[in-house]
């Protein structure tokens, strides 16, 4: 037996199968996310590579397969079972709520409460202590460009939004981010100030899971590129060893996957 110095993928996807009726959005798909990296996930449009994060991160329940979390198999039963196991997703569409301020949006849904009780009895929030963690949140991240922490969501660029869904995964998470199409709504100035952020999250030891059809920003950020087509994985390949012309006409089909990805769904 022959000893590697292979790393224990964070998070594992073997043999995943998603169906809709009639209509399979996934097959025996096979996703492996490294330690300390940032994997770029690519596909076509109907390529299976939503249902394949929505899967890992609890939306779908697979159909077929297992997912394992440092090793272990897990199931996720909803979103909030993975982001109590340390998976924090960013959706495309932000999901942040435009009325509420900085430190209600980085907190929404996991409020913390006065001690003692005035929070245990009489429920009231302690919102200096989520003030105080927010601004430090958006400190470390160099977001403090951002002058008020108690101001209104709605009164920020699409840039700064970004930021504060961006920030409030890193506080939350402990294993993995996952990012859907972080840039895509975005300017070229606050696109660059995202990929940055992308950076730092990954330099504090999250990896990230970057789904993105924006090949440019792919090639500039990512250690791995999970190539997706019909329903599962067909390549990785990394920008150091493939063009994004390359990149694309796997993606394609228009070009075969590298030999040792050829069949990678059938054995992982």
């Amino acid at each position: 037996m022959t000893t590697t110095t292979t790393q224990t993928p964070v998070l594992e996807g073997r043999g995943l199968t998603k169906r809709f009726g009639n209509v399979t959005a996934i097959e025996d798909a096979d996703f492996e996310l490294l330690p300390g990296e940032i994997l770029a996930v690519i596909g076509d449009n109907g390529a299976g590579k939503s249902s394949l994060i929505k899967c890992l991160c609890g939306a779908y329940a697979p159909d077929e397969g297992e997912i394992l979390l440092d090793g272990e198999p897990v199931v996720f039963k909803s979103p909030l079972d993975a982001r109590d196991r340390g998976i924090e997703t960013v959706y495309q569409s932000l999901a942040v709520s435009p009325g509420l301020d900085i430190a209600q949006n980085m907190y929404l849904g996991r409020e913390l409460r006065k001690p003692g009780i005035l929070g245990s009895v009489f429920r009231l929030l302690d919102r200096s202590t989520m003030r105080a963690h927010a601004r430090k949140q958006l400190s470390d991240l160099g977001l403090l460009t951002i002058q008020d922490i108690g101001q209104a969501v709605e009164t920020l660029s699409g840039g700064q939004r970004q930021g504060v869904a961006v920030a409030r995964s890193a506080a939350f998470a402990t294993k993995v981010v996952i990012m859907d199409e972080p840039t895509a709504a975005l300017g070229v100035k606050e696109s660059r100030r995202v990929l940055d952020l992308i950076r730092d999250v990954r330099d504090r030891g999250l990896p990230i899971i970057l789904i993105s059809h924006n090949m440019p920003h792919v090639f500039e950020v990512a250690d791995r590129i999970h190539i997706h087509r019909l329903g599962r994985r067909i390549a990785v390949v990394s920008p150091e060893s493939h063009t994004m012309s390359d990149a694309v006409a796997i993606m394609t089909g228009a070009k075969e996957p590298p030999p040792e990805h050829a069949g990678a769904h059938a054995g992982g």
